[in-house]
Parts: structure tokens; C-alpha cells; sequence
């Protein structure tokens, strides 16, 4: 039978959460971007399933509709290969979007470690990680991500692991933060007390403390990820074709540009509302969070 003070931190919880949901609910622009950000990744789940013209997405063409306009057969158009555009973005989101995923994954988890093993271990140790991560500042993120693109070559994977390498050092900085507040805390004074070890002190009890901001950035940043992924697209280091891809799409677009406009843009409007969506997402969650940074 559970006593009143082990109920007690459990309600407090739930209240915080309940809260938390009411201020969330209250901001029209975090309900909108929760409900885009629901919107692309359905489109990434089942978008080219869902797609009137699934032939287009593996490179069917049909050159007698070249450069429809929008229509009621073709809701955004088709392009210079007669492919209709509509089925074009809705398969390229789950490129976009799962890469965008994968990349803020992939950087958060190396940028945490790096930034947990600093924090925590300090003295020459942070030293070194932290001016790696200085190092990797001073480089363009973009710039590394196209060189390592084009040294590894085209491809989702490739693509995806040269826009992580750019991705951890703002994690790391963030958590070695944290780490250095938390790591004198009571709590994980009583567990070195009780002969707990260095990695299970920090992965256990100091790391999940400290990951409240980690995801409010990881939102934030998900919309600038997929924006890398389409420009690494657009200059054509990205994924091979006939894989759709919005950045490749635009880039093919720019050629027809301004007598054939929905052919760019569409795939345009796609990565905007990316880009938006997560943001207004982010700006929910960290008020949320955070309570005192409220809009």
C-alpha cells in the first residue's frame, strides 16, 4: 500500500503535465505547428502510398502531360516529364522528413555523450572535448556537410551521416551545461554515497535530469535539419534519383522558372511549412518546459 508521501510526488507530476498541456493548448500558433508537424509526418509514413501517381515516384514518365498546370487531375501540376507534382512532394517528405529526423537523432545522441563525458568528468577531459567542439564551430556546418557528402558520395545514408558530423557540438555545449549544474545536486551526491559508479551516476541519474532542454532543441532544430537536407539536395549531393527529394526538386524547377512557377513552387511551400511547423512546435514545448519563458 503506497503511503501519502510516495502519492504525493506523483499527483505533483501529473499536475505539472496537466499544466504544462493547458498552456500548450492555449497557444494557437503551438496547436497549428503540432498539427503541420502531424501533417509531415504522416505524409513520411504513408505519403507514397497515398499518392495518385505512385508509378511517378520510382520514374515513370508521361510526356504527353508535360507542364500541366494545377488542375483537378493534377492538384499541383506536372513537371517537365509529365509526373505529377502533388505525388512528387508527398514521397519526397519522407526523405526530407525522416532525414531531418535522423540527423537531429544522430547528433543530439553523439552531442549528449560528448557534452555528459565533459560536464561530468571535467578537467582535461572537458578541456579537449570542449575545444573540439570550438574547432568544430570555426568550420560552416554546411560547407563540412558538402565535402563529406561529396567524399562519400550520393545516397540517404551518406547524406545523413555528413549532416550529423555538424550537428552535435551545440548539443554538447548544452548538456556539458547542464551536467555542471546538476552533477553536485543532492540526489547524486546520496548515490555516490551509496557507492554508485562515475558512468552510472551520469547515465542514470544525471543525464535523464537534464534532457528537458535537449528536446525542446531537438524540435527547434528539426526544422533546420530538413532545410540542410534540401540544400544538400538542391546542389545535388544528396539522394540519387528517381528517389523524389524536395531540394532536388527545386532544383530542377529553377530551370522552368517563372513559365512553369508550380513546379517549384510546391516543393518549396513544403519545406517552408517544415521549417515553420517546427518551430512554432518548439516554441510550444519550451513553454511548456519552462514555464518562465512563455511568450
Amino acid at each position: 500500500m503506497s503511503t501519502p508521501s510516495a502519492r504525493r510526488p506523483r499527483s505533483a507530476g501529473r499536475e505539472a503535465w496537466r499544466r504544462g498541456l493547458y498552456r500548450f493548448a492555449q497557444s494557437r500558433l503551438s496547436v497549428l505547428g503540432l498539427a503541420i508537424v502531424s501533417l509531415l509526418m504522416l505524409m513520411a509514413l504513408v505519403g507514397p502510398w497515398l499518392a495518385p501517381y505512385p508509378e511517378h515516384l520510382e520514374g515513370a514518365v508521361s510526356t504527353a502531360a508535360r507542364f500541366q498546370p494545377p488542375s483537378a487531375q493534377h492538384w499541383f501540376g506536372t513537371n517537365e516529364m509529365g509526373q505529377d507534382v502533388f505525388s512528387l512532394v508527398m514521397g519526397g517528405a519522407r526523405v526530407s522528413v525522416l532525414a531531418g529526423l535522423a540527423v537531429v537523432l544522430l547528433g543530439a545522441l553523439a552531442g549528449t555523450l560528448v557534452g555528459g563525458v565533459a560536464g561530468f568528468a571535467g578537467g582535461w577531459t572537458d578541456d579537449l572535448l570542449m575545444r573540439l567542439s570550438d574547432l568544430k564551430l570555426t568550420i560552416p556546418g554546411l560547407v563540412l556537410a558538402m565535402a563529406v557528402a561529396a567524399a562519400l558520395g550520393p545516397g540517404i545514408f551518406n547524406m545523413v551521416v555528413a549532416i550529423s558530423l555538424s550537428w552535435w557540438p551545440g548539443y554538447a555545449r548544452l548538456v556539458r551545461g547542464e551536467v555542471l549544474a546538476r552533477k553536485e545536486d543532492l540526489y547524486v551526491t546520496a548515490a555516490r554515497a551509496i557507492g554508485a559508479r562515475p558512468a552510472r551516476l551520469l547515465l542514470v541519474h544525471i543525464l535523464p535530469n537534464v534532457m528537458t532542454p535537449v528536446i525542446v532543441k531537438m524540435s527547434l532544430d528539426m526544422g533546420f535539419a530538413i532545410l540542410t537536407v534540401a540544400s544538400l539536395g538542391f546542389i545535388g549531393i544528396g539522394v540519387k534519383p528517381p528517389t523524389p527529394e524536395w531540394g532536388s526538386l527545386l532544383s530542377v524547377a529553377r530551370s522552368y522558372m517563372p513559365d512553369f512557377w508550380w513546379t517549384a513552387i510546391f516543393p518549396g511551400l513544403a519545406i517552408f511549412l517544415a521549417v515553420f511547423g517546427f518551430n512554432l512546435l518548439g516554441d510550444g514545448l519550451r513553454d511548456v518546459f519552462d514555464p518562465r519563458s512563455r511568450r
